[in-house]
């Protein structure tokens, strides 16, 4: 069976692209930020035609398990791409840090500071930092590029303050407003501040996108409107199509063509923002209550939902058909977002799972770590 594998030209192409606004944010220009998209989507666009090549027809891709060192309930919610290619899980409850190697070794290392409830989700910053986004911690933490790991003082904490983070189009992490009255973010310098939010209600939104444009998008989960953070860094709300205070949508992901997807938490159906800034609604193959939390552009420009009580994987095709595949593990609640890693494996992050999962979303297209993270 012949195997296509991606040009030196091709991951030159890619290196250049994250180098730019997409992944290290230098210029926060609109102008900057939507050519560096357009470049990403280009090289999205050739793994889909290289996918297609290999002929791989797996609905889904193929779900595998595999061990874990380390478990417990609600351990771990969500992961980072590091820039040596390790995947380090976010510990919500877990009392120690767990990582994937690049060859795909797990392993676990020791945390300056846990609480229940602590992180929630993280951010890579442009110089190789992961920071670890406070949900209810009462310090802020961080793995520097090296391996150490360290806390910083917070401005503003709370119980459930916020969930999840973004990396802006100026190198900034912005926190998700779950709780929080405040807005709250990480300069690429590493200081911390706060900031005016246009509207704040109970657990109002968790995880947030940078749209192709430089604008920051919150998901809805409780909120009955949408909340967004313009690359200038204005603050202002707009209409959504749909929502539910039960919790709509936890996390999201941009695609391929620039649309941003809200994923489905207990939504009954699927919500998106195009490029241009309009948004509507579509069907879902499956929902369930808390059915899934994160989604994950694959290399071949699929989007896959991180399933929590779903009881089987769905996706959004490049082409924009909605479909279900079959899991290797189901528990509930199982995982809690996903990371696409340099071989092309999305690896869900384990929330209560006993047991790590993965799928090979593209086994013929070998990526560099720094691409996988331009397109997470």
């Amino acid at each position: 069976m012949t195997r296509y594998r991606i040009s030196p030209t091709f991951v030159s192409e890619a290196k250049e692209v994250v180098a730019g606004t997409i992944q290290n944010r230098e210029d926060s220009s609109i102008t900057n930020t939507r050519r560096s998209w357009l470049g990403m989507q280009s090289l999205i666009n050739k793994s889909v035609t290289a996918s297609s090549t290999f002929n791989n027809n797996n609905v889904g891709g193929i779900a595998s398990t595999y061990s874990l060192v380390y478990t417990v309930g609600n351990a771990y919610a969500s992961g980072v791409l590091s820039v040596n290619g390790d995947v380090h899980f976010v510990p919500y409850n877990a009392n120690v840090g767990q990582r994937i190697s690049s060859t795909g070794a797990v392993s676990t290392y020791s945390l300056v500071y846990t609480t229940g409830n602590a992180y929630y989700e993280g951010a890579l910053l442009p110089n190789g930092e992961i920071h670890f986004i406070p949900r209810s911690a009462a310090v802020g933490q961080k793995v520097a590029a090296n391996g150490v790991v360290s806390t910083y003082s917070l401005v503003y904490t709370t119980a459930d303050a916020y969930a999840g983070g973004v990396l802006s189009a100026n190198g900034e992490i912005h926190f998700a407003p779950l709780n929080a009255i405040v807005g709250q973010k990480i300069s690429a310098t590493g200081t911390v501040s706060t900031y005016s939010l246009a509207y704040t209600t109970t657990t109002a939104y968790a995880g947030g996108i940078l749209s192709p444009t430089g604008e920051i998008y919150f998901v809805p989960f409780s909120a009955n409107r949408g909340q967004k953070i313009s690359a200038n860094g204005v603050v202002s709300t707009y209409s959504l199509v749909y929502t539910n205070s039960s919790g709509a949508y936890s996390g999201g992901s941009l695609s391929s063509n620039g649309d941003i997807h809200f994923v489905p938490f207990s939504a009954d159906r699927g919500q998106k923002i195009s490029i241009d800034n309009i948004v509507s609604t579509y069907s879902l193959v499956y929902t369930t209550t808390g059915a899934y939390v994160g989604g994950t552009l694959a290399p071949n420009g699929d989007i896959h939902f991180s399933q929590r009580a779903a009881v089987v994987g769905q996706k959004i095709t490049s082409t924009g058909i909605v479909a279900t595949y079959s899991l290797a593990y189901t528990t509930s609640p199982g995982y809690n977002g996903g990371v696409i890693t340099s071989n092309g494996e999305l690896h869900f992050v384990p929330l209560a799972a006993t047991v790590g999962q993965k799928i090979s979303t593209l086994p013929a297209v070998p990526f560099s770590p720094a691409l996988c993270r331009g397109i997470r």
